[in-house]
């Protein structure tokens, strides 16, 4: 046994920053292909919920709790999206550069990462954020007019999930892969996948193949 140390060197990390986010629109099978790199992203706010005790009584005490289903939402904040999230915000080209709105949203996957560091290197890693079964909210656009102190728009959307199958596991909308602890070498095969090569195109895996991909016995 060793006595507990506090903020020893290499111990002290944080996260930081947003990037390389990714959107998938799901299609008809429930796949998550053709990922488009969105660019701007300026914030991906996490919003759980849900996991709300209902306390049980019994002989004039408490007996136990139960826990309500956990719920996913977030939020995302970008200066510009991608042509492909147009479908995924409720609207349709009538014709090249012609939009109606309030139309169907289109459900979609959705990658990001944050970064790691510590006390000894500001970059000693990230960690890769995959969100399944989404669907954006409409959201506020204020645009306002050109003066002395000019700023470019923020586009926003609040996103809420519905948890796909995890075998093994209860049925989840996020995973997230720590580059500091994962093998290296099938961190890389995931980001192939992720964001495409040369010869394949991006595509966001399922937890279950994900799961495959890192499991011990996994080439």
């Amino acid at each position: 046994m060793s006595k507990i140390t506090w903020d020893g060197t290499g111990e002290r990390r944080y996260e930081t920053g947003t990037d390389h986010g990714v959107l998938y629109k799901k299609d008809s099978s429930g796949a998550y292909p053709s990922g488009v790199a969105w660019n701007g992203l300026t914030a991906v706010t996490e919003s759980p919920g849900g996991a709300e005790e209902t306390a049980l009584y019994a002989d004039n005490i408490k007996y136990g709790s139960l826990r309500s289903a956990e719920t996913f939402d977030y939020t995302i904040e970008a200066y510009t999206y991608p042509p492909e999230w147009e479908e995924c915000d409720g609207s349709a080209e009538l014709a090249t550069g012609v939009y109606v709105g309030q139309q169907k949203r289109s459900a979609f996957g959705f990658t990001y990462r944050s970064q790691i560091g510590d006390d000894t290197d500001e970059e000693a890693g990230y960690k890769l954020h995959l969100v399944y079964n989404s669907t954006a909210s409409p959201s506020e656009k204020s645009r306002s007019t050109v003066n002395d102190s000019p700023e470019a728009i923020t586009f926003s959307w609040e996103c809420s999930t519905t948890p796909i199958p995890c075998t093994g596991f209860k049925n989840c909308s996020t995973i997230t892969i720590d580059s500091t602890k994962v093998d290296a070498t099938k961190l890389a095969a995931l980001e192939d996948i992720l964001y495409g090569t040369d010869d394949t195109e991006a595509y966001l895996p399922l937890p279950d193949d994900v799961m495959a991909l890192f499991a011990e016995d996994a080439a």
